[in-house]
């Protein structure tokens, strides 16, 4: 990347086909879930392992970071490679020992798939704790929201719908869900008063993140 930018090597496919394939040659360490009958031994090796992914996770977050960087100076986004921020936001969920969820999503809401942030999201929502699920499932729609991309927005929470129906699951049945869809329709019209009695109906649930009354309001 160093080269890149002291080159003044102006960003295009090219120049990114480089920057992937040094990303793909990353290595990948294989997390143990589970502990045997021997914990010690079993115990000694998932330590071992969440320090070597700690130390593989920053060393390639670092480099797409850079990588994020000089898209954003010699490239047409001033937010940075959208091809970039996925891939990012892909490593991040994937191979970070310790996930978390609002850097994957404030990567993929810059970035240009949304079907592919639906497919992580769906993941997710299979391995994370009570109560987490909606939450991660808001705070990317609301992010949308606040760039001003009510398109992708809709073709997340689409896409979700997609894949969990052909999987035989829904979308959790929570009231801060509802506020979500109930909002997206609401931006569609352009209706303010409704948004205001959204707001007011569904304040115990937007509040229990308080990251959501700033987000909310950049989306209006």
């Amino acid at each position: 990347v160093d080269t890149l930018v002291k080159g003044q090597f102006p960003y295009n496919e090219e120049t990114f086909d480089r920057v992937r394939k040094i990303y793909e040659a990353f290595p990948r360490i294989n997390m143990p879930h589970f502990l045997g009958d021997d914990y010690d031994d079993d115990g000694q090796k998932l330590s071992e392992a969440i320090s070597a992914a700690k130390v593989r996770s920053e060393g390639c977050s670092s480099f797409l970071r850079a990588a994020l960087r000089w898209s954003a100076e010699f490239g047409t986004s001033r937010n940075g490679s959208p091809d970039l921020h996925v891939m990012l936001g892909e490593y991040i969920y994937s191979e970070s020992p310790e996930t978390d969820m609002t850097k994957v999503s404030s990567h993929f809401v810059r970035g240009n798939d949304p079907k592919k942030f639906a497919s992580m999201l769906v993941n997710f929502m299979g391995k994370c704790y009570p109560g987490e699920d909606d939450t991660a499932i808001a705070r990317s729609v609301l992010m949308y929201l606040s760039l001003g991309n009510l398109r992708d927005a809709n073709l997340l929470m689409d896409g979700m719908k997609e894949q969990l129906k052909s999987a035989d699951l829904e979308l959790p049945k929570t009231d801060l869900i509802e506020f979500i869809k109930y909002l997206l329709q609401t931006l569609e019209r352009d209706a303010y008063p409704l948004f205001r009695t959204l707001r007011q109906k569904y304040r115990t649930s937007t509040d229990r993140d308080s990251v959501f009354e700033e987000i909310i309001w950049k989306s209006l």
